[in-house]
């Protein structure tokens, strides 16, 4: 199955890092950001892949070629202005006959790629989404209140929101949805449900980090830092 890994964005709000480099080149440890989501990629089966690139691309194409050391095959798909996630595939719409992934090459993550693919055939749905659960405990009591009078209490509830992590599995239709330069959460997957269109939702209980921030950054390197030193300890 073909895969497109999305690396064209400028990465602003990782200034002063990328000022130098694309976001999915920065290093986590030894080795590039996209380094890791390739590995991941491979490690679930998914060989043919599509970089989409504009800013500072070159660094990108130099460290990883056509992919034959890495055990895939690369083809590059170059923006000259910023096309945002969706238009960015769009070049791409008369040579998909098949679903495809897309995953975004600024993330580290573990993610079982295979089931989500699994999921969204049997889901037959039009695009499958990738989320995980995040639980945030509330520090206070709440009530529950209907025209003035209290009917509940709650001791810190706990509340449950699934974040999109930016991973999906779509069919090639999902092409008649998408125009120039949107993006696939804020245009088009909202499109599809005013569409009648289904979503299939892939629940992922897998390690996901977005690298969007500097502080998400710099504490990814603390955290890959911190496993060495334990494995060297345990070593």
């Amino acid at each position: 199955m073909k895969c497109f890994v999305l690396c064209g964005g400028e990465g602003t709000r990782l200034r002063p890092y990328t000022y130098m480099l694309p976001k999915p080149m920065l290093p986590v440890g030894n080795k590039p950001i996209l380094e890791y989501v390739l590995q991941n990629l491979v490690k679930n089966g998914v060989r043919e892949l599509v970089f989409t690139v504009g800013y500072k691309y070159e660094p990108i194409k130099e460290y990883f070629g056509n992919g034959k050391k890495f055990g895939v095959k690369i083809e590059y798909l170059v923006e000259e202005k910023p096309k945002n996630t969706a238009g960015s595939i769009l070049p791409y719409k008369d040579r998909i006959d098949d679903d495809f992934v897309v995953v975004m090459g600024d993330q580290l993550t573990s993610m079982n790629i295979r089931k989500m693919i699994e999921s969204h055939r049997k889901s037959k749905a039009i695009a499958t989404v990738a989320f995980i659960e995040q639980k945030k405990v509330f520090e206070y009591g709440i009530a529950k209140i209907e025209n003035g009078e209290v009917k509940e209490f709650v001791e810190k509830p706990v509340f449950t929101n699934y974040i999109n992590t930016a991973n999906y599995v779509f069919s090639p239709r999902i092409f008649n949805y998408i125009n120039e330069k949107e993006d696939f959460a804020k245009d088009v997957l909202p499109r599809l449900l005013e569409s009648g269109e289904r979503i299939n939702a892939f629940i992922s209980t897998d390690f996901w980090m977005d690298i969007g921030r500097v502080q998400d950054y710099e504490r990814a390197n603390e955290l890959f830092s911190a496993i060495n030193f334990a494995r060297d300890i345990v070593q």
